[in-house]
């Protein structure tokens, strides 16, 4: 385990500075599976180190965003390969065979580390140089290079600059040398001529085309006189390495080795413009099939990318496999090839195994252990459980997170204690680290960007305002976007990336002044809004709650007017679905004052907060009691900050929950305010009031309220709500068919799923049969839906369907959904639910039963007396066939009679149908 001399050295305690290395262990899985996978290939008698059209399968890309860990995972992987003893014992035990040897090569290619091509190959030899013996081909290819391009300069000289000077190291150039010595001993040339390169290749070469047999150990390689005769520039020094992979092919099966090359920041190796140092490194990849190169980097490899030839020597997925599941016309070639997806991981064959692996992050016990871990004092960690669970927290899995927390820790805890408070904090330095490498406009989309959630190339783009998409292409494919095939909008940031852009201290040259952000963020909200505009017809309800979503977040943040939001908004509500839509209370963006908004204060200051407010309340009104309700939508209305239509939704979900709560009086003056406007919630309006009159009881003005109600007021289902009181079964049953069709003609989700919920209530009383095909359609239709009331309604009709079934637990079933009822605070629901209890009670009739029934029948009594509904207790006196002592002032359509008739004989057809 390395030493951390940053925080070792931030302390005057002796304090115990260790980068922990934390898991990976999927990484590594990764690792083992392609190593096996490559010694197979490597072993397979018809392997053909000298053939160059075979596709290439050496190649394992770890990718991912800055500081997420890949240089100590390289570090880690070389000595993990190494020796057993550096391998973290969760890695468990090596799977592949104890010969050939493994060599690990880590070739750091950043450019603080210097390393050009040059410095790459000789890299690769010198790892070599371990095995005590010359590569004859490949040594007197590289000598001529070395006396063509260093001429009077050592090689020794040159690795002891690079680095390259242990024990192997040392003993490269008199390998060189004896290479040379022994070419010139096979070809017969003097002792004088052998010291010089030129007339040793100029021999090796005439003999190799000789094909003389003295020149056996270099006649084996069919091109070796050709890159002999090359001129030894960079150009020829970058087909060496097939000279390279034919020595190690032929060494004895006791000096047998498998390079595994780590090549570290690969980013580094040039950008989109230029790729020359890309080229030469590729090319070595393609020489060397017989080693297997891990490369580590921000980015993807692209070779797979067919639109690269030209820039590089090998491109295409047929070239690379492995490297193409990421390329969209690759995936579509390898659905059609293999549509079930049956592609054996390790077939040669296929396209299904890729090999370019995001790096993710750290799970939340990984982040436990490595700030445990990372400084201890006396054994113990130095950070206490409290602040590792919030710096683990706001890290989001990103080590470098964790890295540049460690160093506050230290940095506080030299004048204090450091607090939680102290880690609600952003920092500029990863901002920097994510910045580095981007062009000036990836800068500007990314910011852009970090406004949404989510987005795709044109809407970033528009964000950006810049009128070409390139900028925005190349950004999707850095690691720290990340990618939802599936989703509306495909790209995400990485949420730490996204967090720090917003709202750490930027310091760079292009950063952008609180105007920008402005700017930025009108942009992005005109381009949501002209996306479900265009798209409304097609979208679907995806599109308008993914525009939504985000376009109240940055109309509320940035205080931009309500513009496309105010007719999305009435779309939302007319399907009655109510997913949750409106996002949390905003957090503080770069520069701006956080006394504003949802976030500092209970006061709602613009037109967007307000709405944010409203819509908020009616989702979660299916999860809260409609106490809640009533007084946030009050909260809406006193700020007088939404247009007349807006108020008018505030009002009217204000009087329907004020009638779910029984304030008849105060939902009357709501719906009536509402009715006698022009708004789209009039309609509705008229309904609520045709509701109120049938919970009072007065049914006949209930009836003539309803007779013109239309589609837009729900008449059907307010007829139905009216005929079932009245025991008239047939007809409600009729009445919520036709508006459970009306709803599906329409489109609207919500109310199709309440009718037929209500259609399943009504023939539970008639048919439990028939019920029960009509509760399964009812969940169909609920199925995505957050209708809080209309699922109570299933669950009481349930009830009702099992009703007097002899051992049933029915009475304990309603005491659960009685509490969940009395949560919810509807009383439809509690009274419902009340009816329905003496309906099982009456059917079962008999004398044990009398006082359940009595019970049942003095509850719902004192559920509705002097309140709505009260003539429900009416209903269960016919239910029971029982006098009314002290009937309600209810006025039924056909006298109370009939209606007595019709309840008994729902009853007394139960009973013969239960054979009671």
């Amino acid at each position: 385990m390395a030493r951390d001399l940053r925080a070792l050295f931030g302390s005057n305690e002796r304090v115990g500075a260790d980068e922990a290395f934390t898991n990976r262990e999927s990484q590594w899985r990764t690792v083992t599976d392609a190593l096996a996978e490559h010694l197979a290939l490597a072993g397979d008698p018809d392997f053909d180190v000298q053939d160059l059209e075979a596709p290439r399968r050496n190649v394992l890309v770890f990718h991912g965003v800055g500081g997420i860990g890949k240089t100590t995972l390289s570090r880690k992987l070389e000595a993990a390969l190494a020796a057993s003893e550096d391998r973290p014992a969760q890695w468990g035990e090596p799977t592949w065979p104890a010969a050939p040897r493994l060599l690990p090569v880590r070739i750091d290619l950043a450019r603080s580390a210097g390393t050009d091509f040059e410095r790459l190959v000789l890299a690769l030899r010198a790892a070599l140089a371990g095995l005590d013996r010359p590569l004859p081909a490949f040594d007197l290819a590289l000598g001529r290079y070395w006396e063509h391009n260093h001429p009077g300069e050592p090689l020794e000289d040159y690795l002891r600059r690079a680095g390259l000077v242990g024990r192997a190291g040392r003993a490269l150039p008199g390998q060189l040398q004896a290479a040379l010595g022994e070419a010139a001993q096979q070809l017969g040339l003097p002792g004088a001529i052998g010291s010089a390169v030129g007339q040793v290749t100029t021999a090796a070469v005439r003999a190799v085309r000789e094909r003389r047999a003295a020149a056996r150990a270099l006649a084996g390689c069919p091109r070796l006189a050709d890159l002999l005769e090359a001129e030894p520039d960079l150009e020829a020094l970058s087909y060496y390495p097939h000279l390279l992979a034919y020595e190690i092919d032929r060494l004895p099966a006791k000096k047998a080795v498998v390079p595994i090359v780590l090549l570290d920041t690969f980013e580094d190796t040039g950008d989109r413009t230029n790729r020359d140092l890309e080229r030469l490194v590729q090319r070595v990849v393609w020489l060397m099939p017989n080693a297997l190169f891990v490369v580590t980097g921000r980015s993807r490899l692209q070779w797979a990318d067919p639109a690269l030839q030209g820039q590089l020597d090998f491109t295409g997925p047929a070239a690379w496999p492995q490297l193409a599941a990421h390329i969209p016309t690759a995936r579509a070639d390898q659905a059609a090839a293999d549509p079930a997806g049956s592609a054996a991981p390790n077939s040669p064959a296929g396209t299904a195994v890729s090999r370019q692996i995001l790096i993710g992050d750290f799970s939340p016990e990984d982040c436990e252990d490595y700030l445990t871990r990372r400084l201890t004092t006396d054994g113990q960690p130095l950070i206490d459980d409290q602040l590792r669970q919030i710096i683990t927290a706001r890290s989001h899995g990103l080590p470098l997170y964790l890295d540049l927390a460690v160093l506050r820790f230290l940095e506080i805890r030299r004048t204090r204690t450091p607090e939680p408070t102290d880690f609600e904090h952003d920092f500029p330095a990863l901002l920097a680290r994510t910045l580095q490498d981007l062009t000036p406009d990836e800068r500007h989309v990314l910011r852009a960007a970090s406004l949404l959630d989510a987005f795709d190339v044109p809407l970033a783009t528009a964000a950006a305002g810049l009128d070409r998409q390139a900028a925005a292409l190349r950004l999707t494919e850095r690691p720290f976007v990340r990618e939802h095939e599936a989703a509306l909008w495909p790209y995400h940031l990485h949420a730490v990336v996204r967090s720090t852009i917003r709202r750490a201290d930027d310091h760079t040259d292009d950063r952008w002044s609180l105007e920008d952000w402005q700017h930025a963020a009108a942009r992005a909200l005109d381009a949501l809004g002209g996306r479900w505009t265009a798209e409304r017809d097609t979208g679907g309800r995806a599109l308008l709650t993914g525009c939504l979503r985000q376009g109240l977040v940055l109309a509320r943040d940035h205080r931009l007017g309500l513009g496309w939001l105010a007719d999305a908004a009435w779309s939302y509500i007319s399907d009655s679905v109510w997913e949750p839509i409106a996002p949390p209370a905003p957090a503080a963006d770069p520069g701006q004052s956080t006394g504003y908004g949802l976030a500092s204060t209970a006061v709602l200051q613009t037109p967007a907060d307000a709405l944010v407010e409203a819509l908020r309340t009616l989702a979660a009104r299916q999860r809260e009691h409609r106490t809640h309700t009533a007084d946030r939508l009050t909260r809406v209305i006193d700020s007088r900050l939404l247009p007349a239509d807006l108020t008018d939704l505030a009002l009217y979900y204000r009087a329907k929950a004020h009638r779910d709560l029984g304030r008849a009086d105060a939902s009357r003056q709501g719906m009536r305010q509402v009715a006698a406007g022009t708004t789209r919630l009039a309609p509705a309006a008229r309904r609520g009031l045709a509701h109120l009159a049938r919970l009072d009881g007065d049914f006949p003005t209930a009836l003539a309220a309803a007779q013109n109600l239309g589609w837009a007021g729900r008449q059907h289902r307010v007829l139905g709500d009216l005929w079932w009181v009245h025991a008239e079964m047939d007809q409600a049953a009729a009445a919520y068919e036709a508006a459970r069709t009306d709803a599906e003609h329409h489109g609207v989700a919500g109310e199709a799923a309440t009718s037929q919920a209500q259609l399943a209530f009504v023939r539970a009383f008639t048919d439990p049969q028939a019920a029960d095909d009509d509760l399964h359609l009812a969940e169909q239709l609920l199925a995505g839906l957050d209708l809080r009331a209309t699922t109570l309604t299933t669950r009481i009709a349930a009830l009702v369907r099992d009703a007097g079934t002899p051992g049933d637990t029915l009475p304990e079933r309603a005491d659960v959904l009685g509490a969940e009822v009395r949560a919810s605070g509807v009383r439809a629901a509690e009274a419902a639910l009340a009816l329905a209890i003496c309906f099982h009670h009456a059917v079962l009739d008999d004398p044990d039963n009398q006082s359940a029934l009595a019970i049942a029948i003095r509850d719902l009594d004192h559920l509705t007396r002097g309140r709505d509904y009260a003539y429900y207790t009416d209903i269960a006196a016919f239910m029971a066939g029982q006098e009314l002592q002290f009937p309600s002032p209810a006025r039924w359509y056909d006298g109370p009679d009939q209606v007595r008739d019709r309840w008994r004989a729902l009853v007394t057809a139960r009973r013969t149908h239960l054979r009671l």
